[in-house]
């Protein structure tokens, strides 16, 4: 893990690294100040963070497209190869499986778990729907580092607990609730709602 780099500059490499991919392909060389306008930011800001990455401009040109997205996927570690499941197979859970953009951050999702037997034993997005009591043995046999959990409110602390004694490193948390774990598990919240209400807020 980069622990080296403020959380908020870390947030804005993917979105530094998906503008550059959608740059015209014979485009060669581009620079902070070219990024920053068109993402509206502080050539300052977008300079700094770019340097947490192994890029190296070059004077009065910027830098080699290709160079920077290279070192911004290292950083990234897109290169890789990192497997995640996902709990709960209702309607979010379903969504977050059929969506194919994980393999451009060198991520897998490789199975999904649920507690209802109507859907455990089946397939979402070709991925296996397996028993949350198998968790434990599953998550080692797959070899899963990342978990999104996807259950209602009143089961995410319990099911945190669960992918974290399976071996679970990161936790991508969609549950409206604020989840505990060990100071070693990294975890983020995603409140839907929450970030709707903040936007509603602001027209």
């Amino acid at each position: 893990m980069n622990k080296d780099i403020p959380v908020i500059s870390l947030q804005r490499l993917p979105v530094y690294l998906n503008y550059l991919k959608s740059m015209p392909s014979d485009r060669i060389y581009v620079s902070s100040g070219h990024i920053a306008e068109a993402l509206d930011m502080g050539e300052v800001l977008v300079r700094k963070d770019l340097a947490y990455t192994s890029a190296v401009g070059r004077p009065r040109v910027g830098y080699v497209k290709q160079e920077l997205i290279a070192a911004l996927e290292d950083f990234l570690c897109c290169n890789g190869r990192r497997s995640a499941v996902i709990v709960g197979v209702g309607a979010l859970g379903r969504a977050v499986l059929g969506y194919g953009g994980f393999h451009n951050y060198g991520i897998e999702i490789v199975a999904a778990f649920d507690s209802d037997l109507k859907k455990i034993g089946s397939e979402v997005a070709g991925k296996p729907v397996y028993d949350i009591a198998e968790v434990g043995g599953k998550v080692k046999q797959l070899k899963a580092e990342l978990a999104v959990i996807c259950v209602p409110a009143n089961h995410a602390q319990e099911v945190a607990e669960l992918l974290v004694k399976s071996g679970i490193k990161a936790i991508l948390n969609f549950a409206p609730v604020m989840i505990k774990a060990p100071e070693n598990i990294v975890v983020r919240h995603i409140d839907v709602a929450a970030n709707l209400a903040i936007l509603s807020s602001m027209i």
